[in-house]
């Protein structure tokens, strides 16, 4: 019926003939809202079904006594049973009904009237599943729905995750190098214990830095610029570099994008490799120069004696002036190359030591006092200092005072407008003795730093290099070492350690 409003509704008409004297009764009742809500309704049950049907996971509908009364395609599926097959079926008929954790799940669904939660299921084929499910009591209706879904699967995902995770743990901290994960603005996002260890950081702040901060200390190897103004994208990550800083050299290689926006670096501590390659390098280099020594000890020196021997002769004959200067010339160019030979042959061949209990204080004191004379003509003063007792050591004393002529004559030729030459001897712990050698000089690079003591290097106008390697040798035979700190402008400091017995010695002792 259409209204005088305009508006449709819906009635319901019942009529009722001669109810009384030939009159009708009719009774109309509208059912607009009525029809509109089951309209509603059907429309509802249409959606429910469509959901229920297609639903990813099973669906099942319980009555009291725990049957199952209806179900979709996907518990056909999860219960591997046809539908005909799981209708009428119990729950507890695919439960474990001794595990305890089933009883305390059951007791809290009866408290509550709902559950989620986890549980092992067997199939009707014996294949077991663990089953994530969701059960709530619908109580006008006296039923329960319960939705369950499959979680073995993401289960053994998980477990297979976390053992990959573990096992790239066990792999990522106990790697003999140190590795580093960054991403692309160089924040460190996780890093080993190796790696803290080696740029000396907590391992924990290490994981809140930038990576150019942490190694804006150290400087690449035969580069100028520190490594924070270098860009890693201008640099090669198939090539490995080298990281430096004045104790120790470290091996620094990455990888790009090894996952999105993550990097991978990766350091080693190559200092004692370095050392041990400069070391060889040396040795090789010796081994040459002592070969070659020999050659020269045999070839020039039987001529230099016959040489001396007759500018002896005609010494006396000598009597004009300028002859005599030209005497002086020859004499004193033939005592340096008697010099030079004799440092070859203490390279050429090993040297018959015999150690002695000797005080290092006079030795040292001795030699001072044999250049005392050169060191006044050039203006420079030189100083000793003694702290603490100084013990006698075993060495061999004639050798030990070339060493030391060695470093202080060069110390006195490199200061031409004089100076001090500051000496100083004390213990160092309670098997060794550490004398340092300083100057006021002019210093030296960091590159010439490392070459001193190859044979032929000299920062010297005159000199052959062979009188610092002929000292390092000396120096290593006494098993001691020799450290040299020098700076541009400012000097050079030579550190020497002996230890204060010789092993032999206490062997015999």
């Amino acid at each position: 019926v259409r209204l005088r409003s305009g508006e449709d509704r819906l009635f319901e008409l019942t009529i009722t003939s001669n109810i009384l004297n030939g009159f009708y009764m009719s009774i109309m009742r509208d059912i607009t809202e009525k029809r509109s809500m089951e309209k509603q309704l059907f429309k509802s049950e249409e959606r429910f079904r469509e959901v229920f049907e297609n639903a990813m996971d099973a669906i099942i509908l319980m009555n009291n006594d725990g049957r199952i009364v209806k179900a979709n395609q996907s518990a056909c599926k999860i219960f591997e049973l046809p539908m005909d097959q799981l209708l009428n079926k119990k729950m507890t008929d695919f439960i474990d009904q001794t595990n305890q954790r089933y009883h305390a799940i059951q007791k809290q669904y009866d408290q509550k009237g709902e559950i989620r939660a986890e549980l092992l299921f067997r199939m009707a084929n014996g294949q077991y599943k663990e089953l994530e499910f969701t059960s709530k009591r619908i109580m006008f209706d006296s039923q329960d729905l319960t939705i369950l879904r499959n979680v073995s699967d993401r289960k053994r995902m998980e477990k297979e995750l976390r053992e990959s995770e573990l096992k790239f743990r066990k792999v990522f901290n106990g790697s003999m190098d140190g590795i580093v994960l960054f991403n692309n603005q160089y924040d460190i996002i996780d890093a080993n214990p190796l790696a803290g260890k080696i740029l000396s950081t907590p391992l924990e702040q290490l994981k809140t830095s930038n990576l150019l901060d942490v190694i804006s200390g150290y400087h690449i190897e035969n580069a100028a610029s520190p490594a924070k103004t270098i860009s890693f994208e201008e640099m090669d990550n198939d090539i490995p570099f080298l990281l430096s800083d004045q104790k120790r050299i470290l091996e620094f290689s990455f990888k790009r994008n090894i996952i999105q926006n993550m990097n991978l670096a990766m350091l080693r501590d190559v200092t004692e490799r370095k050392e041990l390659e400069e070391r060889l390098r040396k040795s090789d280099t010796l081994h040459v120069v002592g070969e070659l020594a020999a050659g020269i000890a045999h070839e020039i020196r039987n001529p230099m004696t016959a040489l001396k021997g007759f500018i002896q002769l005609l010494k006396g004959s000598i009597q004009n002036e300028d002859h005599a200067l030209y005497f002086n010339v020859i004499t004193s160019e033939l005592k340096r190359i008697e010099s030079i030979i004799t440092e070859f042959l203490i390279l050429a061949k090993p040297q018959a030591i015999m150690y002695e209990e000797k005080n290092i204080v006079k030795i040292m004191q001795d030699t001072m006092d044999l250049l005392h004379a050169q060191a006044n003509l050039d203006n420079v003063q030189m100083h000793l200092k003694c702290e603490g007792g100084i013990p006698l050591i075993y060495c061999e004393p004639n050798q030990l005072k070339q060493v030391f002529i060695n470093i202080l004559k060069n110390a006195i030729e490199v200061m031409p407008d004089g100076g001090n030459v500051y000496v100083s001897i004390k213990p160092k712990g309670d098997d060794h003795i550490i004398i340092s050698l300083a100057d006021e000089g002019i210093g030296m690079t960091e590159d010439k730093l490392k070459r001193l003591g190859e044979p032929f290097y000299t920062t010297k106008e005159r000199g052959t290099g062979l009188g610092l390697m002929v000292s390092y040798k000396i120096i290593e035979e006494h098993n001691g070492k020799i450290e040299v700190e020098s700076e541009e402008g400012r000097g050079t400091t030579f550190h020497l350690t002996l230890p204060i017995r010789q092993h032999h010695e206490e062997e015999e002792a």
